[in-house]
């Protein structure tokens, strides 16, 4: 499975590194399922909606999806190296969905998260981050929810960044706007998810 997910970034990065030649600054979705837009075509996930935003006012950006489903956290961590061996201008924060499901310690997640804007602020400091916050269930508790919302709220405060408090914002909990699944959203899922971020990234562009 370690190996599947190392050929499957590396395939990635072959063809993010053939659409850079055309473009001056790139804008690097950074997640999981949610950013890789699980179940859907790859046009048709939230970076891809973004693109198409941005090709519509012709400016100068390229929009990279580097979601890879079933990501966690510390899995970012891991392959945010590999990820940065390009350039980068705007970097999304989208992970820890995938430790919350799983009952993992916020603490772990925020340390995870930590080491990976560490990483982008040292080998690209003019760079823009941005974090975007996850829920965790809540069968696992008030107690645990609520640590884990606080992790976004003290890694957006700590370290200056951007911050958007709910990917999922306006999606999550509407079975009309997500897959059979309940976690997944759909193709108007993910147009919603755009056009709430795209308030965020539309003054920095």
């Amino acid at each position: 499975m370690r190996f599947l997910k190392v050929a499957l970034t590396s395939l990635l990065l072959l063809c993010f590194t053939n659409s850079f030649g055309q473009n001056s600054k790139t804008i690097l979705f950074f997640g999981d399922s949610i950013t890789a837009g699980y179940g859907l075509e790859t046009e048709q996930a939230f970076p891809a909606v973004i693109q198409q935003k941005i090709d519509s006012l012709g400016l100068n950006y390229a929009v990279v999806n580097a979601g890879l489903s079933g990501e966690t956290s510390a899995g970012g961590l891991r392959r945010v190296d590999w990820i940065l061996r390009q350039s980068v201008d705007v970097f999304v924060l989208e992970l820890g969905g995938n430790d919350g499901l799983r009952g993992i310690d916020p603490q772990n997640t925020k340390e995870n998260l930590q080491g990976i804007i560490d990483k982008v602020q040292e080998t690209y400091p003019d760079a823009e981050i941005v974090l975007t916050g996850m829920e965790a269930p809540p069968n696992l508790g008030n107690l645990y929810t609520n640590e884990f919302r606080g992790v976004y709220q003290e890694l957006a405060s700590e370290n200056d960044v951007i911050f958007m408090p709910f990917i999922l914002q306006d999606v999550a909990g509407n079975p009309e706007l997500n897959l059979p699944d309940g976690i997944h959203p759909t193709v108007e899922g993910h147009k919603i998810l755009a056009e709430n971020l795209w308030d965020i990234l539309k003054p920095l562009l």
